[in-house]
């Protein structure tokens, strides 16, 4: 995992943009409507390639796939894994029914496109075991293929999968004798994608807005020392299946919800960080950059950054159409360096993806990399300032 040794390097969070053509084919078939495999595969593959490019064009030191061939972060595994059928029944986040009007403008944006929705997943009605590698070997092996190699070294580049705890959060457990046993069927089935992501070479991304965001979700009615049990067993079930694979090989993102309400119900980072901070992970993707939670990047300041890890602060907002001035960003990277004490530990971020499922999405496509352009240009005047 590379560090910002002599200057800021920059990445992101995970989704980009889909073109639309793609997420109507994503959401047929993630509502189980007829599709064309053949036709999805190939707008996929041209969607990766695309993306790929645009990411490597802006700059971005450290790339991924955008998920452009996923129907969403974590709602995929019900095509590579057993064991999942039916309906979840989520809860709505506390903060939207405390603002219904909130959750009506939400809902009313949603109506005029296709999406695939996060709130109604699959849940699990068998055993859940991953069918096979042949899926996420051959998404690793395309982004593999797509990566410019310079100096005997390829660009680095990540690729994601779902925390456990997500899955056994927002999936529900109908088949499992308890939480924990079914918590426990998921790790394993996500080790068998955890390895197959190392192996090809890159970088592992566990996606886990669990770690927060279930407080004001599945324990929004619950004591706070139930949230952080809640948060220990998930960051145990992640150790499990990470078994083997060296710390500075894996990253791990944490946020609140990628929507934009009112998080006025968000658990404080203080809460939840000493269980965060026990993951075996060379970095920490955290969301800094929304105006609910940017303040506790002062957090750090404690030392509390774990030996030898890494902190990717978000420093551009994936719910709004504003175009951070690169000044800005270059403000927000600074206060995280001096924060940790070392801007080497520092990597530039987004606080979340920007289409986190298909079809749902606050910002606009042809702002998506406007936004990332303004990152790379941020993390330039901040590398002038900090080295």
């Amino acid at each position: 995992m590379q560090r910002s040794e002599h200057r800021i390097l920059t990445t992101h969070s995970g989704s980009l943009p889909r073109p639309r053509s793609l997420t109507a084919l994503l959401a047929a078939k993630s509502a189980g409507r007829g599709h064309d495999e053949a036709a999805l595969a190939a707008a996929a593959r041209e969607a990766t390639r695309d993306v790929v490019a645009r990411q490597l064009a802006v700059g971005i030191d450290v790339v991924n796939d955008g998920e452009v061939g996923r129907e969403s972060f974590f709602t995929y595994v019900k095509h590579r894994m057993t064991g999942f059928g039916g309906q979840s029944q989520r809860p709505v986040m506390s903060d939207l029914t405390r603002h219904p009007g909130c959750l009506e403008q939400l809902a009313r944006s949603l109506s005029t496109t296709e999406n695939v929705s996060l709130m109604t997943a699959p849940r699990a009605e068998g055993p859940v075991e991953y069918r096979g590698i042949e899926s996420i070997e051959a998404e690793c092996a395309e982004l593999v293929g797509l990566l410019p190699v310079s100096g005997g070294r390829r660009h680095e580049a990540f690729m994601s999968s779902p925390s456990p705890g997500i899955v056994a959060a927002a999936m529900e457990n109908a088949f499992y004798e308890g939480f924990d046993d079914y918590l426990a069927a998921v790790s394993a089935a996500l080790a068998v994608e955890y390895r197959a992501i190392v192996s090809a070479g890159l970088l592992l991304q566990i996606d886990a807005p669990d770690l927060a965001m279930e407080r004001h979700t599945l324990f929004q009615d619950r004591p706070l020392g139930e949230f952080q049990g809640f948060v220990r067993k998930v960051i145990d079930s992640i150790r499990t299946a990470l078994d083997g694979i060296a710390r500075d090989r894996v990253r791990l993102h944490v946020c609140w919800g990628n929507y934009g309400g009112p998080h006025d119900a968000d658990v404080p980072l203080e809460e939840i960080w000493a269980e965060i901070a026990n993951a075996p992970v060379g970095a920490f993707l955290v969301s800094f950059a929304n105006p609910r939670h940017a303040h506790e990047i002062r957090l750090f300041e404690r030392g509390l950054l774990p030996e030898g890890s890494l902190l990717v602060p978000g420093v551009i907002d994936t719910t709004t159409n504003y175009v951070e001035h690169p000044e800005v960003v270059a403000e927000r990277i600074e206060r995280a360096a001096r924060a940790v004490g070392d801007p080497s530990r520092i990597l530039a971020g987004t606080d979340c993806g920007f289409e986190t499922s298909a079809g749902f999405a606050a910002v606009a496509h042809d702002v998506v990399f406007e936004k990332l352009r303004s990152l790379v240009d941020g993390a330039a005047l901040a590398s002038r300032r900090l080295f």
